[in-house]
């Protein structure tokens, strides 16, 4: 197999950088200097959302994503910063009175708590059918297998991010709620896991960022996975956010180079890596650094893929996806999922009605070269699996959507079309009913009985 070399840092348009970051204490206390010019009003609404929803900012971000001559319109102020509308009205207005009148820690978290549980904190079946059990049928923390060939795992050292994203679907793990968190700091628990399941091809590594962890910590994961015994582990994906908010990780961080040298040895090792980058709109891929960052992690040979969901007051506009998109494979990118907003945290403030993700889809799509046509979408990661909206069509005399399968929780029903009545204010998959007189959709009947069965590892 050809080797790399890794690349050495070399001078960059701006200097190197410290990590530097800010929490809802430096929101309280106006120690971010951009959002201290903000109305008073504004920034008291975001601590009493940020009371709920985790909220946490590097300076990166701050001074050289956001175009604050924009804000509060800057899609990555809304990436980034919490706003009003997250909330429900009543859940708003009862916490920020709170706040108000100085009530006590313990009656501001019992208030928060009870909101927390109404914004459904762990979606899609992730503690009741994704994580697997043991022989004993004890949970294995910090494991998830939903698809035959993919095992997810949350290492405890990357279960934070350099910046939080205020849509994020993995709210609940970063709130400080234990009952909430999945994570594992024992590396045999995936060893141990990998050996039992021979169906496995695809490890992901994920959280929170595994990116945020030190690059010994990775290793002692991820090395073991190139001896014989894990000859079944075909690709090794890393899921992270910090090509996009902390692209010094590659650059200029104390262990950046052995970061870049654990990469290449898994791909001179025989393994497939991919990173599997989240972007959420172009501005994210303009900067020096980020493009830098790209590419040294591609000078290992591992692969680049993007991904993220499409957001109301982000990226809901197909000219922002194509030029996300075409700016990614030019850089050496393939663009690979459209996701629709998960049916959790501030889904209220994020998500998009299902039929005008379509049309942001295909007229996105329409606008790129096939190389960029890599792009699936738009996918629900919903329960059952990932159910991709194909299109809208007509019938005799009923509109539908025209809806597939691109990962089930049982195989057979991947690439199985099927149709669901046409509704112009669904979000998610939930809230669509069988079309053309049919009571249920083919597969509920088995992932219904799913739902009353625990697998034993």
């Amino acid at each position: 197999m050809q080797q790399t070399a890794v690349l050495q840092p070399r001078s960059y348009a701006r200097p190197s950088r410290r990590f530097e970051v800010y929490t809802l204490s430096d929101l309280e206390r106006g120690r971010i200097s951009p959002i201290a010019k903000l109305p008073r009003e504004t920034r008291f609404a975001m601590q009493v959302v940020a009371q709920v929803l985790p909220f946490r900012v590097n300076a990166y971000v701050v001074e050289e994503l956001i175009d604050w001559g924009r804000a509060p319109d800057d899609p990555i102020f809304q990436l980034t910063f919490p706003q009003p509308d997250m909330l429900a009205p009543e859940d708003f207005s009862a916490l920020a009175d709170l706040l108000s009148r100085g009530a006590s820690k313990a009656e501001i978290q019992a208030r928060v708590q009870a909101i927390r549980q109404t914004l459904n904190p762990h979606p899609a079946g992730q503690m009741e059918l994704n994580m697997p059990r043991d022989e004993e049928g004890n949970p294995i923390n910090g494991l998830q297998h939903k698809y035959r060939e993919t095992v997810l795992f949350f290492p405890s050292q990357g279960q934070t991010c350099h910046s939080y994203c205020s849509f994020c679907f993995r709210w609940a793990q970063f709130v400080g709620d234990r009952e909430l968190r999945i994570a594992s700091r024992e590396s045999d628990t995936l060893h141990r896991y990998l050996r039992k399941h021979p169906e496995v091809t695809d490890v992901l590594i994920t959280g929170g960022d595994p990116m945020v962890m030190k690059t010994k910590h990775l290793e002692n994961y991820l090395l073991p996975l190139l001896g014989p015994e894990f000859d079944h582990v075909r690709t090794i994906r890393i899921g992270t956010k910090s090509l996009s908010f902390w692209p010094y990780r590659y650059l200029t961080d104390n262990d950046s180079d052995d970061l870049l040298r654990l990469l290449e040895k898994l791909v001179r090792g025989g393994k497939q890596v991919a990173v599997m980058a989240h972007y959420n709109h172009w501005q994210e891929l303009e900067t020096d650094a980020a493009r830098e960052a790209i590419e040294r992690v591609r000078a290992t040979g591992a692969m680049i893929r993007s991904q993220g969901p499409l957001l109301a007051h982000i990226n809901d506009d197909p000219d922002a996806w194509a030029r996300l998109w075409q700016t990614q494979v030019e850089l050496g990118i393939s663009p690979y999922y459209m996701f629709v907003e998960r049916d959790t945290g501030a889904r209220r403030y994020f998500e998009v009605p299902l039929a005008r993700c379509w049309e942001i889809y295909r007229e996105a799509i329409q606008q790129v070269s096939g190389l960029a046509r890599t792009a699936r979408g738009p996918s629900m990661s919903a329960g059952p699996g990932k159910v991709e909206i194909q299109g809208v069509t007509r019938i005799g005399d009923e509109k539908a959507f025209v809806l597939r399968f691109l990962q089930g929780r049982n195989p057979d029903w991947v690439q199985r079309p099927f149709f669901a009545r046409y509704d112009d204010r669904a979000t998610w998959l939930d809230q669509l009913r069988p079309a053309f007189g049919e009571d249920r959709f083919f597969f509920e009947p088995e992932y219904d009985a799913m739902q009353g069965v625990v697998k034993a590892a």
